[in-house]
């Protein structure tokens, strides 16, 4: 189709649909034409932006850009420049966009939200020698039990790991 403004060759990328009267006019305008008529010609929209701001026009909520505006109180980092970067300025952003961020870490991490898992020893600190201390201790706890059952070869896989770990087990059960 082309531009309905007379001697315009271009093709119509504009349209513009005014009710007059009852009546309902379209216009049909080229980028160049649209724009010395005083139309504003909005560029491309990706798909995802519409579906989001209609999903959020319909839920009755406030639009997300607003939300977004905000900013890290340590760092000044926005929530747009961590999502063009895609890189955190500091620990405490992970607390100022925590409700944008649990569904990007949920998703990276296939639904797991929080870490669980060990300390490694070259990161020192209380809580490594915590996790070594509590393991020490269930292994101390499963080689009295197994004294008391008499399963021997049980105790010295134990007092084995024990040695391993650093804490060798102390009275009778060392001794074979």
């Amino acid at each position: 189709m082309t531009c309905d403004t007379e001697g315009c060759p271009n093709e119509a990328t504009v349209s513009e649909t005014v009710i007059r009267g009852g009546k309902r006019v379209e216009k049909h305008l080229c980028e160049q034409c649209a724009r010395k008529q005083g139309l504003v010609v909005q560029q491309h929209v990706p798909i995802s932006e519409l579906l989001s701001k209609f999903v959020v026009q319909q839920s009755g909520g406030a639009p997300k850009s607003a939300e977004k505006s905000a900013h890290c109180p340590a760092c000044s980092l926005t929530w747009a420049q961590f999502r063009q970067n895609g890189v955190l300025g500091c620990a405490e952003c992970y607390r100022a966009f925590e409700s944008d961020l649990s569904p990007l870490i949920e998703r990276a991490h296939e639904g797991g939200t929080h870490h669980v898992g060990k300390a490694p020893r070259r990161a020192g600190g209380a809580a490594a020698a915590q996790v070594v201390q509590t393991r020490l201790a269930a292994i101390r706890r499963e080689l009295e039990q197994a004294v008391a059952a008499e399963q021997y070869e049980r105790a010295a896989r134990l007092r084995d790991e024990l040695r391993k770990i650093g804490d060798a087990p102390r009275g009778g059960a060392e001794e074979n």
